[in-house]
C-alpha cells in the first residue's frame, strides 16, 4: 500500500492540535477542499466515530465522502478511512485511511500526517500521480492546521 507522510511543527500546544483534528466537526477549518461535515455520530473516546465530509469539487459541486474513526489515543493518534463499499470511489480504491501522530517537539507540536491507500485494477497505473496528489493535500492540510491554530 503506498504510504505518504508529510511532518510539520505547528506552533501550538498539543491539546490544542488533539481538539482540532479530533473533532470531525472541525475538518472545514483545516482539511484541503471540506465544505462541511454532516451527520457526525462523535463517540466519547473518538474511536468507531462516523461523519459525512461534504469535499467541493474544483467545478464547485458537492461531493459525499463518509468516514469513521479507527483509532484514537488523546494527543498521540487519530486514524480515519474511508468508507468506500457502494460508492464511486469503490472502482478506484481499495482503501484509504489518515493517520494522524502528535508529538510534544521544540515548543509546539510535531504533527505528522500519513495517507495510506490501496488502489484496484488499473488505478494502479497511477500510483505515482495519487502520491502526488496525496501530498499535495497532505501538505495543504497541514497549512490548515497552522492557519487555525495559530
Amino acid at each position: 500500500m503506498p504510504r505518504v507522510t508529510k511532518r510539520r511543527i505547528i506552533d501550538a500546544p498539543i491539546d490544542e492540535v488533539w481538539r482540532l483534528i479530533s473533532d470531525p466537526h472541525s475538518l472545514p477549518r483545516w482539511w484541503p477542499r471540506t465544505s462541511r461535515v454532516e451527520n457526525v455520530e462523535q463517540k466519547s473516546s473518538g474511536r468507531r466515530s462516523q461523519w459525512t465530509k461534504v469535499l467541493e469539487t474544483s467545478e464547485g459541486r458537492g461531493v459525499r465522502a463518509d468516514f469513521r474513526c479507527l483509532s484514537s489515543a488523546e494527543n498521540e493518534r487519530y486514524v480515519w478511512e474511508q468508507q468506500l463499499e457502494g460508492t464511486p470511489f469503490a472502482r478506484h480504491l481499495r482503501s484509504s485511511r489518515i493517520e494522524i501522530a502528535l508529538r510534544e517537539a521544540d515548543g509546539g507540536t510535531q504533527v505528522d500526517l500519513s495517507s495510506v491507500q490501496a488502489l484496484k485494477g488499473m488505478s494502479r497505473l497511477g500510483s505515482p500521480m495519487m502520491r502526488r496528489g496525496q501530498g499535495d493535500i497532505l501538505d495543504e492540510a497541514l497549512d490548515g492546521i497552522e492557519r487555525a491554530l495559530t
